[in-house]
């Protein structure tokens, strides 16, 4: 006889107990899809819209904001139009180029018009004890020009100027030297002395062909001035240039820098 299959039912679906529901703890359930899709196709539509928004064009005139429509100049004929140096300077390397000739810079430099070292002259001693005070050497180069001074050690309290001018004393200034070292009597009925140091300052645009920087110096002592001015003649060192090839790797920086 045929065996009928006996039929198996699944088990329902309890609900969980009190106790059940308890002890296990609740998992935060994650966002829902589609709210992150419904979300970014939101920004994404009023991205395309703001896109698609015309630009408003504004246009403002001068006159508004208080600058005039024109400018009138007038030239006369003797004027002659003042063009600034680095624009000559551009001018005269694009010429040298044009003509395949090397290029060469004049640079200024300052040349005594005395001796560099005039403490190695051999009366630089007795000028010392006549006048308290003498230039010892000068040093000239990019910075500036800087200096040594000696003085006759009269007080501890001293004070030790150089006056200098670029106007033949039109206009002067002064800069005060500081003090590097002191010296006790030497051999030979040598002085007591100290030794300043100062700087000179030379701005670059007096820096031409043909300036004269003069100086003198002096020295404030026990409430008395003592001068070296170079015998009355002052100081004097006068502006020259000399020529300065420029290589060939260097010409096209120079013109676009200059």
């Amino acid at each position: 006889s045929e065996v009928t299959p006996v039929r198996i039912r699944p088990p329902s679906v309890r609900a969980p107990s009190v106790n059940e529901s308890k002890s296990k703890p609740k998992v935060p359930s994650d966002p829902p899809v589609k709210t992150i899709m419904r979300r970014r196709s939101q920004s994404l539509s009023l991205s395309v819209e703001r896109k698609k928004e015309p630009r408003s064009l504004q246009v403002r005139f001068v006159d508004s904001l208080g600058l005039d429509l024109e400018e009138v100049k007038v030239f006369k004929v003797q004027d002659h139009p003042l063009i600034p140096h680095h624009v000559m300077f551009r001018l005269l390397m694009s010429s040298e180029l044009a003509f395949g000739r090397s290029l060469e810079l004049s640079l200024p430099y300052l040349k005594p018009c005395f001796p560099e070292n005039m403490g190695a002259l051999p009366d630089f001693l007795k000028r010392l004890c006549a006048q308290s005070v003498c230039l010892q050497q000068v040093l000239c180069s990019e910075q500036g020009i800087t200096g040594t001074i000696q003085v006759l050690n009269l007080a501890y309290e001293k004070e030790v100027t150089v006056h200098y001018s670029f106007t033949n004393w039109r206009a002067h200034t002064h800069t005060t030297a500081v003090w590097v070292s002191s010296a006790k009597c030497g051999e030979g009925n040598a002085p007591a002395t100290d030794t300043f140091r100062f700087r000179l300052p030379v701005p670059p645009f007096i820096l031409e062909p043909g300036a004269i920087l003069e100086f003198a110096i002096c020295y404030h002592v026990k409430g008395s001035d003592y001068w070296d001015n170079n015998n009355g003649q002052n100081y004097k060192l006068s502006c020259h240039s000399y020529k300065v090839a420029v290589p060939r790797e260097c010409e096209d920086s120079m013109l676009h820098f200059t």
